[in-house]
């Protein structure tokens, strides 16, 4: 039964998303045609920093808790991951939106870039010799930095807060993934190419990772139902 491990967690993750997606209140699955292609893109994306980084030693999968079948070098459910921890993320931001349709971090967002950005610009500068820490808070900054400049601080309130409350299932998956409750860790770091420090066992550069698998799929996802949103005519007049 170990094999079935990282399949479990990840069934785990989008079962109640999913089962919910069809609530009349929600409507979760009405969104879908903008999520979709958020979440290809975004996958695909992923997909190459993740065959990338495994043939470079920075991380690895137990095959004790693997199904077996890999692509690529990723165990099937590594491919998985990437289109259920964002379809599962997007649920939490649209469930946050419809019980808390006043946007209370709103204030905090331009902050929120214009500290992290440059914060995570100089910590990947710092550490060229660590792969994941180098190369993960550089693309943390960009994606910060590129959101902001197409969208200002229109959704930085709300994704700020699905993402915080997307951290406790977060904490919850990764960290047994990363060993917090087995004997070994499905998900293997080579700690010569992070910083070393963790949260319960999951590295602090999974933070940074999540936040920007989140935002590529929030920033894709509000681009397409915002064109969705605009009439013919007054794209006509934009053009």
């Amino acid at each position: 039964m170990e094999k079935y491990l990282y399949l479990g967690i990840l069934l785990f993750a989008i079962s109640y998303p999913l089962a919910q997606s069809f609530e009349h209140r929600i409507r979760y699955s009405s969104q879908w045609k903008y999520l979709f292609p958020a979440l290809v893109v975004t996958a695909a994306f992923f997909i190459v920093w993740d065959v990338w980084f495994t043939n470079l030693g920075v991380w690895e999968f137990n095959t004790r808790y693997v199904l077996g079948f890999f692509f690529l070098d990723l165990p099937i459910e590594e491919w998985l991951f990437f289109f259920i921890v964002p379809f599962s993320s997007v649920f939490i931001y649209e469930v946050l939106i419809y019980f808390f349709p006043k946007d209370h971090f709103l204030p905090f967002g331009k902050a929120f870039v214009w500290i992290l950005a440059p914060f995570l610009l100089v910590m990947s500068i710092l550490h060229l010799d660590k792969w994941y820490t180098s190369v993960n808070f550089l693309i943390g900054a960009l994606t910060l930095i590129v959101h902001y400049l197409i969208f200002k601080e229109k959704y930085l309130g709300r994704f700020i807060f699905a993402y915080l409350v997307h951290l406790i299932p977060l904490i919850l998956c990764n960290g047994i993934l990363t060993g917090g409750l087995t004997e070994e860790p499905v998900v293997i770091y080579n700690n010569a190419e992070n910083l070393g420090i963790r949260i319960w066992t999951i590295p602090i550069e999974d933070l940074i990772y999540s936040m920007i698998m989140f935002l590529m799929n929030i920033s894709i996802f509000e681009y397409l139902r915002g064109r969705q949103t605009i009439s013919p005519i007054s794209r006509l007049i934009e053009s």
